[in-house]
């Protein structure tokens, strides 16, 4: 079992920015594909950014269409923590915001309470 739990979330006003922290537990946090996801009211839940990391190839990382360029996914693996830094934020970007851990072999994925993001335009 792997606790994913995700802080940072609040009011901002557009244009302004926030980072999301989601610490995940285990001891192979280094092992794990994480993720962000985002859902608004009335809206299915949609992906927003995913980083893997490997000791060989390093870390790499996709985001949707609608927040690349604004927002930057990174972790810190000594900290089991995956952080979301969101800037030049719209109100269309107000949803909350759920990190989830993905286990190798792709099975087992974990997820969190969540955490809301309300950007006031």
């Amino acid at each position: 079992q792997v606790h994913v739990v995700e802080s940072g979330g609040g009011l901002v006003q557009a244009g302004g920015s926030l980072r999301l922290s989601c610490v995940a537990s285990g001891r192979t946090f280094s092992s794990y594909a994480m993720a962000w996801f985002r859902q608004a009211p009335g809206k299915e839940r949609e992906f927003v950014a995913t980083i893997n990391w490997s000791g060989w190839s390093g870390v790499s990382t996709a985001y949707a269409d609608s927040v690349k360029g604004r927002f930057t996914i990174s972790r810190d693996n000594a900290k089991n923590t995956v952080y979301l830094q969101m800037s030049s934020l719209k109100a269309e970007d107000t949803a909350v915001y759920y990190c989830n851990a993905k286990l190798p072999g792709g099975l087992d994925i974990y997820w969190g309470q969540g955490t809301q993001v309300t950007v006031s335009s």
